[in-house]
């Protein structure tokens, strides 16, 4: 199908991939690809220079879209009231995410994974487990590669396994997944959709062209996940609910300790929980809702076993970072809301903990976070902007957080507070934005401290 004149909208790491991908069809289905972006920055003229020498006109520190085009794939990073996305809609024939267009553009089965939290760990756990099953895999999208460049050169057969967000949803319209998982739905980006409910819906669009021949994974044990249930009755999509506290016909649950898939037929047992190589009740879950999704595309269960045994934790996600005269360190640095802290503090409940938190405030709540905080956390340690407004919300408890400017002031502070058999855990509740690129170069930056502290024994 011809695509005409196409607009991208975004030149970061997907847009840069769709416009590659639109050159490689200039002499095909494609008569032209221009690409707009309203930032101008060292990085984006370097990858600007080199898109226009390939044949697409680029224009950067645009306010708004001018001319006419077919199609305007749209990079996840432009919110739907910015001027560029607004305008972009009154001049193009369809508005789409790149993830939309890599399906379109795709003849690979496809795995899509989305949710508040635990997303990652869930695609990569799925991508491992299709693996050990024989079955060839490949993380993409927001985990991975962009998925428009897995799409040219993906194997026949092969699984692409997309972590998706709620910004690529919002702009799918024919996005049809063969397995769909929802994990949880939790306040976030909200500032992004408008409310909470509007943050909700575009979750709920991974389901939006499931049949009858295709399955729904939702975690259950969530409130906002288990909203989406009914609907999903209602129009026959075959459901696998996941839940650690009840046991359901065709779902996957926690039975005496063990991970357990429960079809029509009998019970099959995977593994028990303390066998998991990953850490927290949260990540019980997600490895419930990865077996449950590698099960529905035809793993065995002695290759599910295997995989849920062997699966390490992945960079970014509570990942060990070290261990430096008695005291363990912990990498959690993509818990950007306090969600996502809450759950990675279970996983060290009863054992002394010291929680650094801090960055670039997203408009959330810290007041629930605090209270937990108070309660399984020996030392708090906030640093960045935000670390006024959450040291505000430790007001009139018992614990006082200590304060700091930067991380590398946090991680010298935890260092001198912490005694042998602590654990330090990065947890920030909080964009990386005010010191760093994104939440990967902060979790290295934290590593690169603690392997300084192994190495000087001091920082």
């Amino acid at each position: 199908m011809a695509l005409g004149a196409v607009l991208i909208l975004g030149l970061g790491k997907s847009g840069q991939a769709a416009a590659s991908y639109c050159l490689s069809l200039t002499s095909e289905k494609v008569d032209s690809v221009t690409v707009m972006d309203s930032g101008d920055s060292a990085i984006l003229r370097e990858r600007a220079e080199a898109l226009a020498a390939a044949g697409a006109a680029v224009v950067l520190g645009v306010p708004q879209v001018e001319g006419r085009f077919d199609l305007c794939v749209a990079s996840p990073g432009i919110p739907p009231h910015a001027p560029l996305l607004s305008s972009a809609r009154l001049v193009c024939g369809e508005v789409i995410s790149e993830i939309e267009f890599a399906f379109r553009e795709s003849h690979s089965p496809w795995v899509a994974v989305t949710g508040t939290n635990g997303k990652t760990t869930t695609t990569a756990l799925i991508t491992h487990l299709l693996n050990c099953g024989g079955i060839p895999a490949r993380s993409v999208g927001n985990f991975g590669p962009p998925a428009i460049e897995a799409v040219m050169d993906a194997a026949d057969g092969e699984v692409l396994v997309a972590e998706v967000s709620s910004f690529q949803l919002a702009l799918t319209d024919r996005f049809h997944p063969r397995v769909a998982v929802l994990l949880n739905i939790t306040p976030d980006h909200v500032e992004w959709h408008g409310s909470l409910e509007s943050y909700a819906a575009d979750k709920g669009r991974v389901f939006a062209n499931l049949g009858d021949d295709d399955v729904a994974v939702v975690d259950v044990d969530d409130e906002g996940s288990a909203l989406q249930v009914p609907e999903l009755v209602e129009r026959r999509v075959p459901i696998v609910r996941v839940s650690r506290f009840r046991s359901f016909e065709g779902g996957a649950s926690v039975v005496d300790g063990m991970m357990r898939l429960q079809p029509a037929g009998a019970p099959v047992d995977l593994i028990p929980i303390e066998s998991l190589g990953i850490l927290g009740s949260h990540n019980v879950s997600n490895a419930l809702a990865a077996a449950a999704a590698a099960d529905a595309m035809g793993v065995s269960a002695g290759a599910l076993r295997d995989g849920l045994s062997s699966f390490e934790p992945i960079e970014h996600r509570l990942e060990p970072a070290g261990s430096v005269a008695g005291v363990e360190w912990f990498n959690d640095s993509k818990a950007t809301n306090p969600d996502a802290v809450s759950k990675a503090m279970e996983a060290f409940s009863g054992r002394p903990l010291i929680l650094l938190l801090g960055g670039r405030s997203k408009g959330s709540d810290f007041g629930p976070l605090a209270t937990q905080a108070a309660g399984i956390a020996r030392t708090v340690i906030v640093f960045g902007e935000a670390r006024d407004e959450i040291v505000g919300a430790f007001s009139g408890m018992d614990i006082s957080p200590e304060s700091c400017a930067t991380l590398a002031q946090a991680v010298g502070l935890a260092d001198g507070l912490a005694r042998p058999g602590d654990a330090v855990l990065l947890s920030p509740g909080c964009a990386s934005f005010d010191e760093f690129e994104n939440y990967e170069e902060r979790g290295r930056a934290f590593k690169s401290m603690v392997a300084a502290l192994s190495q000087k024994g001091q920082w």
